[in-house]
């Protein structure tokens, strides 16, 4: 049984693990979170969607 984990849920879930361990402060994952926001309603959204679809496929083929 595969499982599918979409990138934002697994990018939250590291950014709260960075946050407990203080590694990473809050101001600076709002802002990450703002930046990719904005980054979704730019014009590279398409091609960072398809890199990200395509480097999930081949890890998903090395695997199997």
């Amino acid at each position: 049984m595969a499982l599918s984990v979409s990138a934002l849920v697994l990018f939250g879930i590291i950014l709260i693990i960075f946050i407990r361990n203080k590694q990473i402060k809050v101001p600076h994952a709002i802002l990450a979170g703002l930046f990719g926001f904005m980054l979704n309603q730019s014009t590279a959204a398409k091609p960072i969607q398809d890199f990200l679809a395509q480097l999930a496929k081949t890890l998903a083929n090395l695997t199997n």
